[in-house]
């Protein structure tokens, strides 16, 4: 059975540095071996090594490593972020969703979206539906079936969350895993003003830890940031079950796999994952 982990996103802006408080963590952890983060053989954007990027994410939001099945996917799962969809959980409410329909339509005039361009807009920044009932989730499964719509969602899925947040790992001297956990970080808490966002969760990181651009130790900095999103997602109940980094991204970790090498194994909300 299909069961959504869809959480609404904002879209990514320049990330500042600023520091912010965040507590200590007792459990001491390895230290990275000297090097590790500039002797990675590929980043996040290679072409392997984003296909494991996008089956971890939909483990954890879908429940399934078939990231490729979720193009036609949508639901209100009453989150106050309307209706959430595809690949990424682009949400009606949050005008990612308005984004990539507005792209859709720019390439393909006449699409079975297009009518729906004047709702999206009203509703941004709300719940509601007005509208888009009752015939927008039979359309957006209805265009799922196109391949360019299926390329819109991965075209903005990379221009908003994935490019940026690669970029911004990068700068920080981190390698794939490292790379990994801000886009999923992204993914989940977007990116805005607010204190559970990626900046603010960065920031935070950053009160703790240098990262490797700054002379830091990566393990040491991956800790401090995988401590500060934990206690992001605990701010919202929604978002309060913390597996997807507990029994994932922290495992991945503490054994020193900072370029996700296969295979990797993890669990997210109890079920187990395996990519070989």
């Amino acid at each position: 059975m299909h069961v959504s982990r869809r959480t609404a996103l904002t879209l990514l802006a320049a990330v500042a540095a600023a520091p912010v408080l965040a507590a200590p963590r007792a459990a001491a952890l390895p230290t990275a071996p000297a090097g590790a983060a500039a002797a990675t053989a590929a980043g996040l954007d290679d072409p392997a090594k984003k296909e494991i990027a996008m089956q971890l994410v939909s483990s954890a939001e879908n429940s399934s490593l078939d990231w490729k099945a979720q193009y036609p996917y949508i639901e209100d799962i009453r989150d106050g972020r309307g209706y959430t969809a595809g690949i990424i959980g682009f949400c009606s409410g949050t005008g990612d969703m308005l984004d990539l329909v507005e792209l859709y339509t720019a390439r393909v005039p006449g699409n079975v979206l297009a009518r729906y361009l004047p709702a999206l807009r009203r509703v941004d920044g709300t719940d509601s539906h007005e509208g888009l009932d009752p015939g927008f989730p039979g359309d957006w499964r209805r265009a799922a079936r196109d391949r360019e719509f299926q390329r819109a969602q991965n075209d903005e899925r990379d221009r908003v969350y994935f490019d940026p947040a690669v970029r911004q790992g990068k700068a920080d001297g981190l390698g794939v895993l490292g790379q990994f956990a801000y886009y999923d970080a992204v993914v989940m808490h977007g990116d805005g003003t607010d204190r559970t966002s990626f900046r603010s969760i960065r920031k935070r990181a950053l009160r703790r830890a240098q990262p490797p651009a700054q002379g830091g130790d990566e393990v040491t900095y991956l800790d401090a940031f995988l401590d500060a999103r934990v206690w992001a997602m605990k701010q919202e109940e929604a978002h309060s079950d913390t597996s997807r980094v507990d029994t994932a991204q922290r495992v991945f970790l503490r054994e020193g796999n900072l370029n996700l090498d296969t295979p990797l194994d993890w669990k997210v909300y109890g079920d187990s994952y395996h990519i070989g």
